[in-house]
């Protein structure tokens, strides 16, 4: 397509910062808060992940839509961002595997994009001053009118978005990672018994659920305001905590589920928001990051091993606010040092601020997956005993 034939767009930050470009995708506005993801691969997986909902995504780099898309590489049943910001946009895809190009596919599902601005400048923008809200335009190009519907929404902090993306019923998910992707096939060959894992839905990924099949566990996705006592009834000999977007501390009710939960001292694992919601059921607070970590080359670990990461949040664990007596860190960001890992010390209970699953990403944390799977297996050797 030539600029000739682009449609304008607008976009305004909610300090007044503009940029224009060119349209791609749905025509409109969306308003949301503008962050950046740092991975060169993996663009559909983080369109289609739901811990985006509510955010504008910038794309750091600089080609986007060269292998079109599929539906093999959705991690949700749809887009979850408000809105997309890339530098270039390829408009005819080439890959074997496409079945629709971005730009068509955005369309498809109501999302606005804006190209040909400089993505580069606009992250190291939201680097200085942090993740804020914003809006793209197709329709309203004044850019004090879309100024003014910038700053009236709401911040992300305090927004409780697991509302929006949680299941609305009760599902049970078999399908393994396929044998073509299969990346761990050893270590997932060891499992011989079968185990039954609840997971409560902040807004589960495809894969996350594909890895826990891989393992051998079958998998039953309940709502996140499912009650303690009906998670219960499924007499699970684990319990998963998904992602999911928003405020944590705004969760309240899965915080208070998760809480209650824990009495029953069965294997719990968490991932992104559920590493967050387990740390305030444990007594932890959270607290907001200047412009959170999105991308699939995070670096974390602890002593003696670096996993490079997949992550996706804006939030983090407060170290100060954690009950060192019941809870120990297993986990640092080692860019900024803050929390990605807990470990109950007594309880077969932990999580991590990063997606092991890696999708897109690294397989460095998939043995994660095991050792839930191997903490369920010692548990019900306990009890037989």
């Amino acid at each position: 397509m030539s600029l000739s034939d682009a449609i304008p767009a607008l976009l305004v930050l909610a300090d007044g910062t503009t940029y224009r470009g060119w349209s791609f995708g749905a025509m409109g506005t969306a308003i949301g808060e503008v962050v950046f993801n740092t991975g060169m691969t993996g663009y559909q997986e983080v369109l289609t992940d739901p811990s985006y909902s509510g955010q504008i995504v910038i794309f750091t780099y600089p080609e986007l839509g060269n292998t079109g898309v599929n539906p093999e590489d959705e991690e949700s049943a749809k887009p979850h961002v408000r809105g997309a910001i890339a530098r270039n946009i390829c408009h005819k895809p080439s890959n074997w595997r496409s079945t629709k190009s971005l730009p068509d596919y955005l369309k498809q599902h109501q999302v606005p994009g804006i190209f040909g601005i400089d993505t580069r400048a606009l992250t190291r923008k939201i680097r200085m001053f942090g993740a804020m809200n914003g809006g793209i335009s197709t329709s309203i190009l004044d850019e004090a009118e879309l100024l003014e519907l910038v700053q009236t929404a709401p911040n992300m902090a305090g927004l409780n978005l697991v509302q929006e993306v949680t299941t609305p019923a009760v599902y049970e998910w078999s399908e393994a990672t396929t044998a073509a992707w299969e990346f761990n096939p050893e270590n997932v060959a060891k499992i011989s018994e079968t185990f039954t894992v609840v997971a409560l839905d902040f807004g589960v990924k495809r894969n996350i659920l594909r890895r826990l099949a891989s393992y051998g566990c079958r998998v039953i996705v309940v709502p996140a305001n499912t009650q303690p006592e009906e998670i219960l009834k499924y007499n699970p000999d684990g319990i998963f905590l998904s992602n999911g977007p928003g405020d944590p501390a705004a969760v309240t009710e899965g915080i208070t589920t998760a809480k209650a939960l824990l009495e029953s001292q069965k294997p719990m694992f968490g991932i992104c928001m559920g590493h967050q919601i387990l740390g305030h059921a444990l007594g932890a607070e959270t607290f907001k990051l200047k412009f959170g970590h999105r991308g699939l080359n995070q670096p974390a670990g602890l002593q003696q091993r670096v996993e490079i990461t997949s992550q996706n949040h804006s939030f983090a664990i407060d170290p100060d606010s954690l009950p060192s007596a019941v809870v120990e860190v297993s986990h640092l960001n080692l860019n900024d040092r803050t929390v990605a890992g807990v470990r109950h010390k007594s309880l077969p209970v932990f999580s991590v601020q990063y997606h092991p699953e890696a999708s897109p990403g690294p397989h460095d944390a998939d043995y994660l997956f095991e050792q839930f799977v191997l903490e369920m297996q010692t548990a019900r050797q306990a009890a037989i005993a």
